[in-house]
C-alpha cells in the first residue's frame, strides 16, 4: 500500500512540474523536494547499512564509486528521481544553477569557528548533500564538470572533509553518521576522479584528497599523544591544542577520540587507499604527503583478516601483482589502472578502454576498480553509471528562458509585488486579423484567444525554445460570422464562451459547438458577455437596449431578465464583470455610468456616473472591490457599495483600454504599447515600462497576466500575441 502511494505522488509531481513551467515547478517543487531530501536522512535508523558487511570490506556492494546503501537511500529513493525527472524536464541548468547551490548551502561551516556539535538536522543535511552531488557528477557532461570542478572542490567537497575529519566536532548519531557520511565521501571523490582523469585530479582536487588521507596521520599521532593531551594546560571552556608534525598547532577534543577512532579504523584505510591507489597510480605519491602511512595501515588490516596472505608493508599503487592480496576473496585489481585522463576512460594496454555495458562486474569485494568493468552502465540500474546523458526535452532551457529562469529562482518567494522585465519568452503567430481578447485557462497551461479575423485559437503555454520559437495553436474555432469580442471559460462544465454579437459555447477538446445564444431581435445585439464563476454554469450577456439576461448553458432558454437603465439613457453596456463569489455583476456603459446589480434578486443595488467617458474594461476582485479604466484617461478602485473611489489613477497620455490583476496590484497596458503596474491599497502611483519594438512589434491591444507564473500575455494588431515576462 505505502510503495503505491509513493508510486501515485511520484506521478503527480512529475505530472506537476511540466504542467507548471520551469519558474514555478523550481520554486515549489524542486525547492521542497531538496527540504525532503534532508529528512529523509534523519536519525540513527535512517544511517544504518541495509545489508550486514560480514567479514568482508565495507565497499562490497556495488561499484568503487556506488555508495553502500543505508535506509535513508531507499527512503530517499522517490525523492531523487523527482528531482532527476525535473532535470530531464529543464536540463542541465537545474543542476547546476539550483541543485549545487542548495548542495553548498547544506555543507556550508557553522558561523562560529570554535568547537561545536552538529544538530541532526546537519547531520542529515551532510548525507542528503554528498547523495544528491553524487547524482548531479553522473548527469553532468564533460565540459560543464570541468567548468565547475573548482566550485565542487572548495563548496561541497572541503566543507564536508571539514566535519568529517574534524577533531572538535561531534555527530549526533556518533561513530555510526561520521563512517556512512566517510563512505559516501570516498564514493563521490572516486566517482569524480573516474571521470576526470588523473592529470585533472592532480590540478583540482589535490586538496580534498590530501585532507581526506591526512586523518589518518593526525589519529596515529594522537594516538602516541594521550598522555601529553591530559596533562597540556587549558583555560576553561577552551580546547588542548596538540602540535603536529607538519607544524599545524591544532585544537582536539579528547572526547571525540574514542568516536574518530571507531571510524577511522584499519579496514577504513584499506576502504579508502586501494580504490585510491588504483585511481590515481603514481599521482598518489604527489598529491597524498602519507600514503605510505595509510598504506601500512591497509596491509595491517590485510593482515589482521588474512593472516595466511604474505602480509605486504605497503600496499604499492604501482604493482599489479600485489592486487590479488588486496582482494582475499578472489577479485582484485585490474592489471593496468593507469588512466588515459579522458572522461571515464582507461588505458588497457595500449588502448583506451571506455567502460561498457556488456563487460561483467568484478566478483571481488571491491567490485570494478578502474571502470574497465562497469556493468550495467543504466541497463539495470542508473546507479551503476559514471555518466548518463540528459534527455533533451523540448522544455530545456536555453537564451531567455534560461536567463528569466536563473532571476526568477532567486527571488524572494515572499515578494508580493508584479515586477515586469521586458522579457520576451515566446511567440503565437496565427491570427490574420486584430487580437481582440486574450483569456488564460485556469490551469495556466492553455490561453484562449479571440480575433478580428473570426476564429478563436486555442495555445499550449508549455515553454519551449530560446525565446524567440513561434508555437502553433492547438484547435481553431472558425464557426464565428463576424469579429470575436469576448472569451472566457466556464469552469464547471468546462466549455468555452466566444461572443461576435451572438454566444457560442463549444468544446475546447473537439471545437464542437455545443449551443448557440442569438440575440432575440437582430437589431438589439449583444455589446458585452460575462461567465459566472464555478460552481454556477451561467452566462450573464447585456444587449444593446441595456437588459441583462442570464443563460444557464445546461438549460434551453432564459433564466432571468433584467433591465439596467431604470428609465435613463446611459448607453451601450461595454463592459461586465462578475464578483469572484458570483452575488453580483457591474455593468459599465459607453457614458461613464456604472449599475451594480444583486444577481439573486435582480435588484439594483447601485448606479453612479463613474467616469467622464466610455467605459473600456471592469473587473471585480475579492473583498467586494470594483476596478474600471475609461477613455477620460482613468484608471479608478472602488468599494461596490460605497459613493468615493478607493484609488484613482490618471494616465498622462493614453487611456488604458486593458487591464488584469495580480493579488493587489494592477497591471495595465495602452495603446501607446506601455505596461504599467499600481497598487490597489497604496496610494496613487505607477510605474510604467514602454515595450521596445525588438519584444513586441504592433499595437497593444489585449493583455491577460498568468498569476501563477507571473507572466504576460499581449495581444497585437498584427494578430500576433506574445508572452513576456
Amino acid at each position: 500500500m505505502l510503495q503505491a502511494v509513493f508510486h501515485t505522488a511520484c506521478k503527480m509531481v512529475r505530472w506537476l512540474s511540466a504542467k507548471l513551467g520551469p519558474t514555478v515547478a523550481s520554486r515549489h517543487v524542486a525547492r521542497n523536494l531538496l527540504r525532503l531530501l534532508t529528512s529523509c536522512y534523519v536519525g540513527p535508523t535512517r544511517q544504518q547499512f541495509t545489508v550486514s558487511s560480514g567479514e568482508s570490506p565495507p565497499l562490497s556492494v556495488g561499484n568503487i564509486y556506488q555508495k553502500r546503501p543505508i535506509l535513508g537511500d531507499i527512503v530517499s529513493g522517490p525523492v531523487l528521481s523527482c528531482l532527476l525527472h525535473v532535470a530531464h524536464l529543464y536540463g542541465e541548468p537545474v543542476l547546476t544553477y539550483q541543485y549545487l547551490p542548495y548542495i553548498s548551502y547544506l555543507v556550508a561551516p557553522g558561523s562560529t569557528s570554535g568547537p561545536s556539535r552538529l544538530n541532526s538536522r546537519k547531520e542529515a543535511g551532510l548525507l542528503a548533500a554528498v547523495t544528491l552531488t553524487q547524482k548531479i557528477i553522473v548527469y553532468l557532461s564533460d565540459t560543464t564538470l570541468m567548468d565547475i570542478l573548482p566550485r565542487i572542490s572548495h563548496e561541497v567537497l572541503l566543507p564536508v572533509l571539514s566535519f568529517l575529519t574534524s577533531l572538535v566536532t561531534g555527530f549526533p548519531s556518533g561513530a555510526q553518521a561520521r563512517t556512512v557520511l566517510c563512505m559516501k565521501t570516498i564514493s563521490l571523490i572516486a566517482l569524480i576522479c573516474l571521470r576526470i582523469g588523473q592529470e585533472m585530479v592532480q590540478q583540482h582536487l589535490s586538496e580534498p584528497v590530501a585532507t581526506f588521507f591526512q586523518i589518518f596521520s593526525q589519529l596515529h599521532e594522537l594516538q602516541h599523544q594521550d598522555l601529553k593531551l591530559e596533562s597540556v594546560g587549558r583555560s576553561e571552556g577552551q580546547l588542548p591544542k596538540v602540535a603536529f608534525s607538519d607544524g599545524q598547532l591544532r585544537p582536539v577534543d579528547p572526547t571525540l577520540l574514542d568516536e574518530l577512532q571507531k571510524v577511522f579504523t584499519l579496514e577504513m584505510a584499506y576502504t579508502i587507499y586501494v580504490p585510491f591507489s588504483c585511481l590515481l597510480g603514481d599521482i598518489i605519491r604527489k598529491i597524498i604527503p602519507n600514503h605510505e602511512l595509510v598504506g601500512e595501515l591497509a596491509g595491517l588490516y590485510l593482515e589482521s583478516i588474512s593472516p595466511s596472505n604474505r602480509s605486504p608493508a605497503s600496499v604499492e599503487p604501482t604493482a599489479p601483482s600485489t592486487g590479488p592480496e588486496w582482494d582475499p576473496q578472489g577479485g582484485g585489481c585490474p592489471q593496468d589502472d593507469g588512466h588515459s585522463g579522458t572522461f571515464g576512460s582507461v588505458l588497457v594496454g595500449n588502448r583506451i578502454q571506455i567502460p561498457d555495458d556488456s563487460q561483467p562486474e568484478s566478483p571481488g569485494p571491491l567490485g570494478p576498480i578502474s571502470g574497465v568493468g562497469g556493468g550495467d552502465l543504466g541497463s539495470q540500474s542508473e546507479d551503476n553509471a559514471l555518466k548518463r546523458e540528459l534527455p533533451r526535452s523540448a522544455h530545456g532551457l536555453s537564451g531567455n528562458w534560461l536567463a528569466y529562469w536563473q532571476y526568477e529562482i532567486g527571488v524572494n518567494q515572499q515578494d508580493a509585488h508584479f515586477h515586469f522585465h521586458q522579457i520576451r519568452l515566446q511567440s503565437f503567430p496565427g491570427h490574420s486579423g486584430a487580437v481582440k481578447c486574450v483569456v488564460p485557462l485556469s490551469s495556466e497551461d492553455f490561453f484562449l484567444s479571440g480575433s478580428k479575423d473570426r476564429t478563436v485559437r486555442l495555445w499550449p503555454l508549455y515553454n519551449s525554445g530560446d525565446g524567440t520559437s513561434e508555437t502553433a495553436s492547438r484547435l481553431v474555432y472558425a464557426q464565428h460570422r463576424k469579429s470575436v469580442f469576448f472569451v472566457g471559460q466556464l469552469e464547471a462544465p468546462q466549455c468555452v464562451v466566444s461572443c461576435d454579437g451572438a454566444v457560442h459555447v463549444w468544446d475546447p477538446f473537439t471545437g464542437k459547438t455545443l449551443r448557440m445564444v442569438e440575440p432575440s431581435d437582430s437589431r438589439v445585439p449583444l455589446t458585452a458577455v460575462a461567465v459566472m464563476p464555478a460552481p454556477h454554469t451561467s452566462i450573464t450577456m447585456a444587449s444593446s437596449d441595456s437588459t441583462l439576461r442570464f443563460v444557464d448553458c445546461r438549460k434551453p432558454g432564459l433564466q432571468h431578465e433584467f433591465r439596467l437603465s431604470g428609465g435613463l439613457n446611459p448607453g451601450l453596456v461595454r463592459s461586465l464583470a462578475v464578483s469572484p463569489s458570483g452575488r453580483s455583476v457591474v455593468a459599465g456603459f459607453s457614458s461613464g455610468f456604472m449599475v451594480l446589480l444583486d444577481t439573486r434578486t435582480g435588484l439594483v443595488l447601485r448606479g453612479w456616473p463613474a467616469h467622464e467617458g466610455d467605459i473600456l474594461q471592469i473587473k471585480a476582485v475579492e473583498g467586494s472591490v470594483l476596478v474600471s479604466s475609461s477613455s477620460d484617461h482613468s484608471l479608478t478602485v472602488w468599494k461596490e457599495l460605497e459613493q468615493k473611489p478607493t484609488h484613482h489613477y490618471k494616465s498622462t497620455s493614453d487611456p488604458i483600454h486593458t487591464f488584469d490583476l495580480y493579488g493587489s496590484e494592477v497591471v495595465t497596458g495602452t495603446v501607446a504599447n506601455k505596461i504599467g503596474v499600481c497598487s490597489l491599497l497604496e496610494p496613487p502611483s505607477q510605474a510604467t515600462t514602454k515595450l521596445s519594438s525588438e519584444n513586441f512589434r504592433g499595437t497593444l491591444t489585449s493583455l491577460a497576466l498568468l498569476p501563477t507564473k507571473r507572466h504576460l500575455l499581449l495581444g497585437s494588431d498584427n494578430g500576433v500575441i506574445r508572452l513576456l515576462a
